[in-house]
């Protein structure tokens, strides 16, 4: 038999698979997830995140200098108060710590691009990520809160927010706000398609915010959902998100392809703690090649249709991709 159509022979050296690759990768598309904490001198590991640390405002340039040296240009902001409140107060405090921390960084790092998390649940004493009723997470109240945290954010020196709190119209009340306030330039990427999903456990650990009761099932997706996720998504957009989140990305690349589909903005995924938590695990176990691993999973999300990859692992993928491994 005559075989015309040979596919092995586009598979023949390192150079023409790359040549042909259909999935590439660049280190601008890279997120890096960093937490602050109040507090001076301190750079402590998260024990469930092995390699990821939480930084107080006087130490956060070592991890920064890092970033920009590996050619990571852009961080996502996570803030840890010291005092936490019923209203998450500290969220949207003219001096809380994710403000102190975009003050500092706007001043010694102008080059990094800064993006905040817009929520409520690392600063409410229950864990929720809202205004409560009862045991119930009042919406439109939290719509304020979560607006006014917004502009905090951008009046200290944010380049991006990103609502991740689920509740319905957050887009549409932070778009306003900044609107309002000549902010008309500042994008928004919202966590829209974010599942309910036992993958968020290590950042718990890490920004001391599980609830104190119950769940965030009231708010987050059911995780066997899809049509949920594409009308969460286009709502979003009609709202004015700039750019749309699926969150986590590893077990829901279907959402992010489905999602890609549907919208018309830039499509971005959040490769989350416990995916970071595995991997390590695994690896330090022996049982798999954490390099290549997480060389794989990146590439499946950008095969799956991110245009942003949000991950505890930016540093490493932008060494890889230097060194050809990836991208």
């Amino acid at each position: 038999m005559e075989l015309r159509k040979r596919p092995r022979r586009l598979r023949g050296g390192e150079n023409l698979r790359r040549m042909v690759r259909e999935t590439r990768m660049d280190k601008a598309s890279l997120v890096y997830p960093m937490f602050v904490i109040d507090g001076e001198n301190i750079k402590e590991e998260i024990p469930s995140m092995e390699g990821q640390y939480r930084y107080s405002v006087d130490r956060m340039g070592e991890c920064l200098q890092e970033l920009l040296e590996a050619g990571v240009t852009s961080v996502m902001l996570f803030g840890i108060p010291a005092v936490k409140d019923e209203v998450g107060s500290q969220a949207y405090a003219a001096d809380g710590i994710v403000q102190r921390a975009l003050r500092y960084a706007k001043e010694h790092f102008p080059q990094m691009y800064l993006i905040t998390d817009v929520c409520m649940c690392e600063y409410t004493s229950h864990g929720h990520c809202g205004v409560l009723c009862g045991h119930d997470v009042e919406n439109d109240k939290t719509l304020e809160l979560l607006a006014k945290t917004a502009l905090s954010h951008v009046q200290a020196g944010a380049d991006m927010v990103a609502p991740s709190d689920m509740m319905d119209g957050r887009v549409l009340a932070i778009r306003n706000t900044l609107d309002e306030h000549g902010f008309t330039n500042i994008p928004i990427m919202s966590y829209a398609v974010k599942y309910a999903s036992a993958f968020y456990g290590p950042f718990r650990d890490a920004a001391g915010s599980a609830p104190s009761f119950g769940d965030r099932k009231t708010y987050q997706m059911d995780f066997h959902n899809s049509r949920e996720g594409i009308k969460e998504a286009l709502l979003d957009e009609e709202e004015g998100a700039d750019i749309i989140m699926v969150k986590p990305a590893m077990s829901y690349l279907d959402m992010v392809a489905k999602v890609k589909e549907a919208v018309h903005t830039p499509v971005a995924s959040y490769s989350v703690s416990g995916e970071y938590a595995m991997v390590k695990a695994a690896a330090k176990l022996g049982w798999i090649d954490e390099e290549r691993v997480i060389c794989e999973m990146a590439a499946a999300a950008y095969r799956a249709g991110s245009d942003i990859y949000i991950t505890y692992f930016a540093k490493e993928l932008a060494k890889y991709m230097d060194e050809g491994r990836i991208g």
